[in-house]
């Protein structure tokens, strides 16, 4: 019983989410039909929705592409900021000279990063794509990371120095579980700014099995169908890894009150 009473409460919440979205559908819909809108202005969800039957294999080929390449890069910087915040949380020379390089990293906008990467590791190598998305991640998952650590409570700190503890055994006892809902807040902003990221550099030059050149090159044919098909792709993938982060999160932190209350409400 309990488990149908939380299955039925999950589907409410998600009602208003699902009403609007279908009445978005039915509005789009309505107004290209009405206006006769043409397709390379704006395609009709029903033109859409038909380009994935023609289109499935292409579609799937590319957007397995963009999606794998967005999940390295979501690795590579999420892993090179939490070794950068656990060095700038224990060393404030550290903290001091890495924040004005992330800040810096974070403020160059991809365009100019695109062609960088394309230079150093070829116009077709998926090593810059990667590239591009760690270095969008990195300045995000850093800054919280490192805010989490050194939010730890002070009471919490000084009975681990009155029994004596270790750098380290604070560090996994106290600092880290303080520290994990600011690293799934951030990632979850991450997981969105990797796809952003990935398709953006493939607009840049890239395989053409890559959802960024597939956008750009029914683009230019004037097919836009198949280029709003690619993008509410996207869409869905960058949702999915959106879930998939949050998935970890209820798994690893479910003593969070953030967790608790979700679940408590679903």
């Amino acid at each position: 019983m309990k488990s149908g009473s939380t299955a039925t409460g999950k589907l409410y919440r998600q009602l208003p989410a699902i009403g609007l979205f279908i009445g978005g559908l039915i509005i789009w819909e309505g107004l290209v039909q009405i206006f006769d809108i043409k397709g390379f202005i704006l395609p009709a969800p029903t033109a859409i929705a038909a380009t994935f039957g023609t289109e499935t294999s292409a579609l799937i080929t590319a957007g397995a592409g963009t999606f794998s390449t967005a999940v390295a890069g979501l690795v590579a910087g999420t892993s090179l900021a939490v070794l950068t915040a656990l060095a700038a949380a224990r060393w404030r020379f550290v903290r001091d000279g890495a924040l004005p390089f992330a800040i810096a990293a974070n403020s160059t906008p991809i365009i100019v990063l695109a062609p960088i990467a394309n230079s150093w590791f070829g116009l077709r190598s998926a090593v810059g794509s990667v590239f591009v998305v760690a270095i969008l991640v990195f300045f995000p998952v850093m800054i919280n990371l490192v805010r989490g650590l050194l939010s730890a409570g002070a009471s919490h700190l000084e009975l681990m120095q009155s029994y004596a503890a270790r750098s380290r055994t604070t560090l996994w006892k106290i600092r880290l579980p303080n520290a994990a809902p600011y690293l799934f807040s951030a990632l979850k902003v991450a997981a969105a700014l990797s796809l952003i990221g990935a398709i953006v550099k493939e607009f840049f030059g890239g395989s053409q099995d890559r959802l960024g050149q597939y956008i750009t090159t029914k683009a230019g044919l004037l097919q836009f169908e198949e280029a709003w098909a690619a993008i509410v792709l996207a869409s869905v993938f960058g949702i999915a890894l959106y879930n998939i982060v949050a998935w970890i999160e209820r798994r690893t932190i479910p003593w969070h009150i953030s967790v608790r209350s979700s679940a408590s409400s679903g």
